[in-house]
């Protein structure tokens, strides 16, 4: 996943950025909209922290948040998988 997906969805993933840095206030996040320098900048403020460390956290948030993506993508394949089979029964009872 780049940087600009993450972007582009970013007000379904500022909960778990709120989450993730919990200094960092919610209506900060809306006005970063996801922009990657942005984050990384308001992370060093808030956390006293070096560039390459912010932007390591960005980058380790990102993968979370693939991860997770995935992790749900596939859950909902196996919950469809599943209701499918659970019709298939029924309709040859």
């Amino acid at each position: 996943m780049n940087w600009d997906r993450v972007e582009g969805q970013w007000k379904q993933r500022r909960g778990k950025a709120v989450h993730r840095w919990g200094k960092v206030m919610n209506d900060e996040l809306a006005a970063i909209a996801g922009k990657h320098e942005q984050l990384v900048g308001v992370l060093q403020e808030k956390y006293g922290i070096a560039k390459e460390e912010a932007r390591r956290q960005v980058d380790e948030f990102k993968k979370i948040v693939n991860h997770l993506k995935k992790s749900n993508a596939n859950l909902i394949r196996l919950q469809k998988s599943l209701r499918k089979k659970r019709r298939s029964r029924t309709e040859h009872r």
